[in-house]
């Protein structure tokens, strides 16, 4: 993968301004990269843009296909002619720092069925509903019969209720249009130069189109249920472990299909992006997997996954394959074989650093590697120095004075403006790939963290308004892209 010397920006699209409680498609993503192109940046990127579950996480998806209809913006509706301007100045006084999800999905359903009413099949449409229908006819069954069923989970469905036929167009509706809002935001990336790097989550949530639709591919009970779910053990983020509550994968079933699923997955996946980040990549060598059951993650055990017999069945069907793998946390000598095999470029995050071993320091960066400040599951880099100055202030964590120590030597800081001290070490270093998270760009504290691992509630929330983007901020970030080699210009 020869993507060259480039850096870019993490901010998923849920958290772009906007006066609709929530990011969208719309005008605020092309002016984000109308700011990307003006400060050098090469990279957006995002995380999954597929439904959510319950807890709003872009990690546990109701498909593995479908787009997010949160994401659909009310203004390109209004401009397709499908709404009218009075039906956006219905819009309620939402928050402009935080995602109030339960009154976003409320207001949004509600457009998004006005705008279905004014909706009368085209031939591009036609297109988009034969070209996709592998997928799109089990997702709009999926989404009908949990309409019918009032939202239950699939495994409590009547068999005595059916899907309506409006209500399956209506679903289909909502993909067409995500999927042209997308293609028309792509197009605008591309004329400013601007590439998509997406998002794979490893597992779907239970309560799935895909679960659904594929029961024999997941470990599942006689009844539906999960027999045994996802997870990691415990590890930094959480004593516990992290129990995601997603089904594992029956992977001999899948392989007995030459892994068809993940064909059209990858496929599906890689029209929609330029760049795939690879969630969770060890699974793929070796996956966490805990008796539906327990309580935590702590009761788990590793189980061979498919590795290198899957990668070389894409590989025969898509070519070469746009990967970062995603390679933190337990991490063994046969899963970065596995990485390596296939010239997967992995990661390192400079938020770990710093402990002894010292692997994620730019010293040790290679070229064909992707560096982060932080990602979504960190704390921003003010508020992770913020917590360590506060433990070793309290002489409560010997740990925590170290590393602050280590990291004030190796940046040559004090400590001022530390986000600004990482964003330098990452951009100056070999990595190929540097990738700034926004919080970092605009110095912001653990308000603004993205995700917290371990917690259940409460996440995926934070937004950032416009005023917040100053026209310093674009030079130095441009600056500082053309002095350590991250743009043409340079």
């Amino acid at each position: 993968m020869n993507i060259g010397r480039v850096s870019g920006i993490l901010l998923h699209i849920t958290s772009l301004p906007g006066r609709f409680g929530i990011g969208d498609l719309g005008p605020e993503a092309t002016g984000f990269v109308d700011f990307l192109a003006s400060a050098g940046q090469k990279l957006w990127c995002l995380l999954p843009l597929s439904p959510t579950g319950p807890e709003n996480s872009p990690y546990q998806c109701r498909s593995a296909f479908a787009g997010n209809p949160l994401l659909i913006s009310p203004q390109r509706l209004e401009e397709h002619g499908y709404l009218s301007r009075r039906d956006l100045r219905s819009a309620p006084q939402f928050p402009s720092s935080y995602v109030d999800y339960p009154a976003v999905r409320k207001f949004k359903e509600n457009l998004l069925r006005r705008a279905f009413h004014s909706f009368s099949k085209t031939r591009d449409y036609l297109q988009f509903e034969q070209s996709h229908s592998w997928w799109l006819e089990s997702h709009a069954q999926f989404m009908a019969l949990r309409e019918v069923n009032g939202g239950v989970s699939w495994t409590e469905f009547e068999s005595s209720k059916t899907a309506r036929p409006e209500a399956l167009l209506y679903h289909k509706f909502v993909q067409y249009e995500f999927s042209r809002q997308w293609q028309e935001l792509r197009k605008y990336c591309a004329r400013r130069n601007v590439a998509i790097m997406g998002d794979m989550p490893f597992y779907l949530e239970h309560n799935s189109a895909d679960v659904w639709s594929n029961q024999s591919l997941f470990d599942l009970q006689k009844n539906g249920e999960s027999k045994s779910v996802g997870g990691v053990p415990p590890d930094y983020f959480s004593k516990d472990g992290q129990l995601w509550g997603t089904p594992t994968y029956r992977w001999d079933r899948m392989e007995q299909t030459e892994f068809q699923w993940w064909i059209n997955r990858f496929r599906a996946t890689l029209e929609m992006v330029d760049l795939l980040r690879l969630d969770h990549f060890r699974g793929f060598e070796a996956y966490w997997k805990v008796d539906a059951k327990e309580k935590t993650a702590k009761k788990g055990r590793w189980v061979k996954g498919p590795g290198a017999r899957l990668f070389k069945r894409l590989e025969k069907e898509l070519g070469e394959l746009p990967i970062v793998a995603e390679n933190l946390g337990t991490i063994t000598p046969d899963v970065e074989e596995l990485r390596q095999r296939f010239g997967f470029p992995g990661m390192a995050v400079l938020q770990f650093g710093f402990d002894e071993f010292g692997t994620h320091r730019p010293n040790n960066y290679v070229r064909e590697q992707a560096s982060f400040t932080g990602t979504h599951d960190n704390d921003t880099t003010v508020g992770w120095w913020r917590s360590l100055q506060r433990s070793a202030h309290e002489h409560r964590n010997g740990d925590g004075r170290e590393i602050l120590h280590r990291a004030k030597s190796y940046l040559q800081t004090n400590g001022e403006q530390i986000h600004w001290a990482f964003i330098q070490a990452i951009m100056t270093s070999v990595a190929n790939i540097a990738v700034l998270p926004l919080q970092d760009i605009l110095g912001l504290g653990s308000e603004a963290r993205m995700n917290l691992p371990g917690r259940a509630k409460g996440n995926w929330r934070w937004r950032y308004e416009e005023k917040q983007i100053q026209k310093s901020t674009i030079e130095r970030l441009r600056d500082l892209t053309l002095v350590s080699g991250r743009s043409k210009n340079s």
